[in-house]
């Protein structure tokens, strides 16, 4: 049931909602979460919520001003989440650097795709507000989160200082994170370890990176995402590619022959895994989509029929949705048009751009609908957003091979891949901002926000977040580089959503996909919805079926330490509800893990910048300088690989014992 508006205490006016300095905060707070999001997602395929961090840090800041309220801090945080979310973009547009048609990311192109991919994310979701926040008993787990952090910080003593204390551990957090990676830098301790082995006639392995934003990953999506994404793992790891690589010679070393398996065959098996578990939640949410709009509609004629709506029953009318959508109409077909200047879609302009655009409106409503449920079941930060842009990639692929064929011209073929994963790029943009928006929605119901208001700072948070996006990711692009791009070095980041997604494109369009792969992918997939469809009538722990997907298709590197920290977030949320405070000890140990991803991801940017730094001048040096920070040499590396492990293992240790001292 949504909470009465919030008013003055002298007079039965709302409370201020929409304020400049609300929008300048949540502009400045967008800097820093896009650009530890951009960083994190490009790492480790993950982004985090941004939420509950930037309402800490805006009841931090604004109670310095004496007529600051709780609506004003929830702007605040819409605003910061939208952008920070909206840095899942890069999931998809470095896929172009990958297959050679940017060589970086023009501004104001990557600018604009962001921004009309979000800004109808924002629209597509305004009816479903009715249908999966206030018409659903979805648990919203973040929305309410933050609602109830918002709560606690306003206007009391008590709330004051557990801001106080909650801003405390972010910066602890981040700051332990932060050390490590730059002890990392300085190869002091080792930043990963690796080995792959055999096992009779086939071949495996083991690894991981000494990464405490992983920590802090698994801490947020909890212990049944934690357990899915290990159970992908075992999957992946002791099943599929010892299996694989049963069939090889092994006249290749071992490594060379477990990454090609790996990156070739089981990566694609986790993709339709991936494929499978988001097309089960579009079925399954299907009846709440179609009352949503049945009730935005109703909702409209009541107003133009005169009735007056709760403050809290205000979205934004359905004409003015529907006009918002209509106009990004155009300026899509122009990007559309524009980026493929001279190439096969000219051919046919009106049939394959024009069929683009009902391609995104279409797949992008079903985009918002899915990433909107499973928001609300499970979090933002564990919604099906890798399973939508393989599903939008896919398709927009075959719809190129409808119209036409396959080309044994490769000039052509590569024009083509572009263009769907510029057209995916688009359809992205949609789903990350539909997987955040109603998820504060919730928030701001609890709080008794205006949703128009929110909806309008949602719209805010797209525009900062876009201005930010293209910057960030030249960035990391010239310095560390992604894998598998021409030139990238020993820090390359590993992009893995943009690097599957792009090979899939090029799968399908070059004829030579090996849909087996995605077929037996899909096989587990049904497995695994089977599987958890039981564990969910016996009301025990869930086996959510992207996440296994993801576990199957991420590198191990990048998903063993998830698990990991989802048991320590599990055991320190078990203390919490033994604590005098359980909410605010809950609340805090949700501040440490993220201040991990925050400190870790900040420092990477950084890092990016020192290694412009040194590599700066015409020419620049030869090799190019990777380690600028560097202060021992490869004979370290010893100490430096059994260093890391107890160093690791110590500060996750001091951050959660100083959390529980914080939080009694």
């Amino acid at each position: 049931m949504a909470t009465a508006p919030a008013t003055t205490s002298t007079t039965s006016r709302p409370l201020a909602e929409l304020t400049i300095r609300g929008i300048i905060l949540g502009a400045l707070i967008t800097i820093v979460f896009t650009a530890a999001n951009v960083y994190l997602g490009l790492k480790v395929g993950l982004t985090f919520a941004t939420s509950i961090p930037a309402a800490v840090i805006s009841m931090a800041v604004l109670r310095f001003f004496k007529n600051s309220n709780i609506l004003e801090n929830n702007i605040v945080q819409t605003i910061a989440s939208a952008a920070g979310t909206l840095a899942a973009i890069i999931f998809v547009l470095p896929g172009l650097i990958l297959v050679g048609w940017w060589t970086g990311f023009p501004y104001w192109t990557t600018v604009a795709v962001c921004a009309v991919g979000g800004i109808l994310g924002v629209m597509f979701s305004v009816p479903l507000r009715r249908a999966l926040v206030t018409g659903s008993d979805l648990p919203y787990p973040e929305g309410v989160a933050a609602a109830e952090v918002l709560k606690v910080g306003s206007g009391s003593v008590e709330g004051d200082v557990e801001n106080a204390k909650g801003l405390r551990v972010i910066i602890l957090g981040s700051a332990i994170s932060a050390i490590f990676a730059l002890l990392a830098s300085m190869k002091l301790v080792a930043s990963e370890a690796a080995k792959n082995f055999k096992i009779g006639g086939s071949a495996t392995g083991v690894s991981t990176s000494y990464s405490m934003a992983l920590i802090g990953v698994g801490h947020l999506v909890g212990l049944s995402v934690g357990a899915a994404m290990f159970f992908g793992l075992i999957i992946s790891w002791a099943g599929l590619v010892p299996y694989l690589t049963s069939f090889n010679a092994f006249a290749d070393p071992v490594d060379a022959v477990v990454n090609t398996v790996f990156r070739s065959q089981v990566r694609f098996i986790g993709a339709g895994t991936i494929g499978v578990a988001a097309v089960w939640s579009l079925l399954r949410i299907i009846g709440p989509i179609i009352g949503g709009l049945r009730s935005a509609m109703a909702a409209s004629r009541a107003r133009a029929e005169g009735s007056t709506l709760e403050l809290t029953e205000r979205d934004l009318p359905i004409g003015i949705v529907g006009a918002s959508i209509l106009l990004t109409l155009p300026p899509i077909a122009w990007l559309l048009w524009s980026f493929s200047a001279g190439g096969p879609v000219h051919d046919y302009p009106l049939a394959v751009i024009g069929g683009t655009l009902l391609y995104i409106l279409i797949v992008g409503i079903l985009i918002a609908a899915i990433c909107g449920y499973m928001a609300g079941l499970i979090g933002a930060s564990n919604s099906p957003v890798s399973g939508v842009g393989i599903l939008a990639v896919l398709g927009a692929s075959l719809l190129l091979v409808a119209i036409f064929g396959y080309s044994t011209d490769v000039a052509r073929t590569n024009a083509l891949i572009a263009y769907a994963l510029f057209t995916t790029a688009i359809i992205f943009s949609v789903a990350t901002i539909s997987n955040d928006n109603l998820q504060d929605l919730k928030t701001g119901q609890l709080v008794g926000a205006t949703p128009w208001k929110q909806q309008v700072a949602l719209v805010m948070g797209v525009i900062f977040g876009s201005l930010v996006i293209p910057w960030v990711l030249d960035l990391l692009k010239d310095t560390l580089g992604f894998v598998g791009m021409p030139g990238a070095g020993p820090n390359a980041l590993s992009a893995p959503q943009a690097a599957l997604i792009s090979s899939l494109a090029k799968g399908v369009l070059g004829g030579d996909l090996d849909w087996s792969l995605i077929a037996i992918g899909a096989g587990i997939g049904v497995v695994v919805i089977i599987i958890d469809e039981l564990l969910g009538r016996t009301g025990k722990m869930r086996l959510p079926p992207l996440a296994v997907g993801m576990g199957i298709y991420l590198p191990m590197a990048l998903t063993l330490l998830i698990p990991i920290g989802a048991v320590i977030g599990h055991f320190y949320d078990r203390w919490a509800k033994r604590s005098s405070n359980p909410g605010f000890a809950e609340r805090l140990g949700t501040l440490a893990a993220t201040g991990l991803i925050v400190g870790e991801s900040l420092f990477g940017v950084a890092f990016a910048g020192i290694v412009a730094w040194f590599n700066r001048g015409s020419p620049p040096p030869m090799p190019p300088i990777d380690a600028p920070l560097a202060v021992v040499g490869a004979g370290f590396e010893p100490i430096a690989m059994y260093a890391a492990p107890l160093l690791f293992a110590a500060l996750i240790a001091l951050l959660y014992n100083r959390t529980k001292s914080l939080a009694r």
